[in-house]
């Protein structure tokens, strides 16, 4: 009995979840409070590196250095100074590669406008091979460490996906706390779109435990070892399958419902633009350096951009095959519109998870009993 219950603890541990906070939703762009009309992105200060090239040394270039090697652009080991050297240099050209920008080296003002775009926190690059622009040469599926390339999309190493016979997904929030029908409803119309193109189902449950995937808010550091940043910069990231963990950042301005461009607010974020994007990841898609796909990294406040592109359904047919009911030329609800409009401005978990959640909380319930 004590070997069964210190196995029960310690598997409870390894699936122990964050108290998410009460994170910001308005449900329409007129509720943003005036006072948040000119909240600035964390990464604002990045302005100030536009038009310095190799060879400088200027202060602020050790947070940019830190910047790229956190989506996987820099090493662990480079010299985080505020030299530009050698590793900023091929850095800033990678990234320039992957965003579709002059490749010059060098900070111009298109790429230190693109950094400072808010964007998902799941890295471009892994173990230094990417299967963006940058990656397309190289990268191979031959190999577990690479990410393997069909068309421009790519996947995570290993090609992760929910197997085969397990295509009827379930969803949680974790907790429910401020989770309103409203907000359901943006992320049912968010894996509808993935489910009208795909053999999958994703119903909404009411236990994170048991659910395949559980979704939650958090504000800073939330145990995962990719702390959110708080306003803008980073605002979501997802774990590829069969992980299931879909954490979106609760400083951001989220606007439920409504015509996001209208907003006054310059923070003002899309939660089902950015829900569209993430399930993605959740189902093994990773970035994609195509523009107008619903998987390329960055996304603009501002802007809404829920319409699956013909780049994101192709990766994702590859993985799991076509709808056998049709719609797979597109992943639009019937009577929504969901191109991109704008006002201008990890570690995997066992695939037998599903059961392990099953028998924890199967244990938990014994645990109490006695």
């Amino acid at each position: 009995m004590r070997l069964i219950y210190s196995a029960l603890l310690l598997s409870l541990s390894l699936l122990y979840i964050p108290n998410p906070i009460s994170a910001h939703f308005f449900t329409n762009v007129t509720s943003i409070p005036p006072w948040l009309n000119t909240t600035r992105s964390n990464w604002e200060s990045f302005h100030n590196l536009s038009s310095y090239h190799f060879g400088q040394r200027v202060d602020g270039l050790n947070r940019l250095k830190k910047y790229f090697q956190y989506f996987g652009y820099i090493n662990h080991t480079s010299n985080f100074t505020d030299d530009f050297d050698d590793a900023l240099k091929s850095a800033v050209e990678t990234y320039q590669k992957n965003f579709n920008l002059n490749v010059t080296g060098s900070l111009d003002n298109d790429t230190v406008t693109q950094i400072m775009k808010p964007r998902c926190g799941v890295p471009d690059i892994v173990n230094g091979t990417s299967a963006m622009n940058s990656g397309n040469p190289i990268a191979t599926s031959s190999s577990k460490h690479f990410h393997s390339i069909v068309s421009r999309y790519e996947f995570f190493p290993g090609e992760p996906r929910w197997p085969e016979g397990h295509y009827d997904l379930t969803y949680a929030f974790n907790p429910e706390g401020d989770i309103t029908d409203e907000i359901r409803g943006v992320f049912s119309r968010a894996f509808d779109r993935w489910s009208r193109v795909t053999p999958l189902t994703f119903e909404l449950s009411t236990s994170p435990y048991l659910a395949d995937i559980t979704i939650g808010f958090f504000n800073g550091d939330h145990g995962d070892g990719e702390p959110f940043d708080g306003i803008l910069g980073t605002l979501a990231h997802a774990f590829s399958p069969p992980s299931g963990r879909f954490h979106l950042d609760a400083a951001e301005l989220w606007v439920v419902d409504g015509d996001v461009t209208r907003s006054t607010s310059l923070a003002a974020i899309d939660l089902e633009s950015v829900a569209v994007h993430e399930i993605g990841h959740l189902l093994g898609l990773g970035h994609s350096s195509v523009v107008e796909s619903i998987m390329y990294p960055a996304i603009t406040s501002r802007t809404r951009k829920v319409e699956l592109h013909s780049d994101d359904i192709m990766g994702v047919q590859y993985l799991y095959g076509a709808n056998p009911a049709g719609n797979n030329g597109s992943s639009s609800p019937p009577s929504s519109s969901g191109r991109e409009t704008s006002d201008g401005g990890g570690a995997l978990i066992s695939s037998s998870m599903c059961g392990l959640r099953a028998f924890l909380a199967i244990g938990f319930g014994f645990l109490l009993f006695f």
